[in-house]
């Protein structure tokens, strides 16, 4: 697969540390030129829909958020015919099934597990770019 460059992506993330490590590790990666962070999955929606923003070219979302959690951001995007061809992620600390059956039902490309060193963050660029 060739290397991909000039990306840019938005993640949705209402922990600040998680916030703070996540966005490091994408910036760090020469892949991903751009890192928007949005709090919630209200938040990411009204991002994507505000034709004055740059579209993205990969989305990432925790589950777990206040106000729109992660699935019910996703279940928006990938039924808008002008969303749902981005690539979109999910990672999460939850391992639970269930979670990752609804989030293949909805066609998300990959389902990370939250690490818990810095260190595994910056394995996560990676593994989006070799999923897309």
């Amino acid at each position: 697969m060739p290397k991909l460059y000039n990306l840019h992506i938005i993640i949705a993330e209402d922990d600040l540390d998680d916030a703070d490590i996540i966005c490091e590790s994408f910036n760090k990666n020469p892949d991903f030129v751009k890192v928007s962070l949005v709090p919630n999955g209200e938040e990411l929606l009204n991002y994507l829909k505000d034709n004055s923003n740059e579209t993205p070219d990969v989305i990432l979302t925790d589950i777990n958020m206040p106000i729109l959690d992660g699935i019910e951001a996703l279940n928006e995007i990938l039924n808008n015919n002008d969303l749902k061809t981005i690539p979109c992620f999910v990672y999460s600390t939850s391992i639970n099934p269930v979670y990752k059956e609804k989030c293949d039902l909805l066609g998300v490309k990959g389902y990370l597990i939250k690490p818990y060193s810095i260190e595994d963050f910056d394995k996560i660029p990676k593994s989006i770019l070799s999923m897309i």
